[in-house]
């Protein structure tokens, strides 16, 4: 299998807010349960029933996850935007002869809606896994470093036995993803194509 990079998708190659606060908002109006949809997209990272646990009775749970999830497509999908760097990003890791997954918490089949929307192609992609829970599918997938923006993706690359790469295009700070075990930290993808020309061409596949 020919290595690969992963990246993690919300606030590290897309730029989500907008659309996922719209849809915030058409959950709010359909279900007539508040969701502050500034606040949640604030903190976007965990999966959606962490975050919907702050609105909704633990019984409405699985009901609003349903909700949302028909309502994303319309509302979140348009709205969300490259991160800066990320289209060069994947670029840089086609150059280098790599393979690109996206391994995130999103639903994979709205993930894949993401990607199609943007032009973002994806060698690979799974979805539905958090912190420890993508580390078999970096496995399983070849991925030799994974990029993203939240302290629970450097836990995820841990966890695997790869190199964590940080950005801190999302709610987490660049002592936050160090302290959680990344072994490098961007402020965003601008800077990811001479990095891994560095840690890949540079030093090899394995390079950490």
């Amino acid at each position: 299998m020919v290595p690969a990079v992963g990246f993690d998708l919300d606030m590290t190659l897309i730029d989500s807010r907008p659309g996922i606060r719209e849809a915030y908002r058409a959950l709010t109006a359909r279900t007539g349960v508040h969701v502050d949809a500034d606040l949640a997209v604030s903190r976007l990272g965990p999966p959606l029933r962490d975050e919907l646990r702050h609105w909704f009775p633990a019984e409405e749970i699985e009901d609003a996850v349903t909700t949302y999830r028909a309502l994303y497509p319309e509302h979140a999908i348009r709205p969300a935007l490259p991160t800066a760097g990320a289209v060069e990003a994947l670029a840089a890791v086609r150059s280098a002869g790599l393979r690109v997954v996206v391994v995130t918490s999103k639903l994979g089949r709205l993930a894949r809606l993401h990607l199609d929307h943007l032009g973002m192609r994806a060698d690979g992609l799974a979805g539905d896994l958090f912190a420890e829970g993508k580390a078999t599918a970096l496995v399983e997938h070849g991925v030799r470093w994974y990029v993203g923006d939240h302290v629970a993706d450097m836990v995820a690359a841990r966890t695997a036995g790869v190199p964590g790469i940080g950005v801190v295009t999302g709610p987490c700070s660049a002592e936050d993803l160090r302290d959680a075990g990344a072994s490098y930290v961007l402020s965003d993808l601008t800077s990811f194509p001479a990095l891994l020309n560095e840690i890949a061409v540079g030093s090899g596949p394995s390079a950490g």
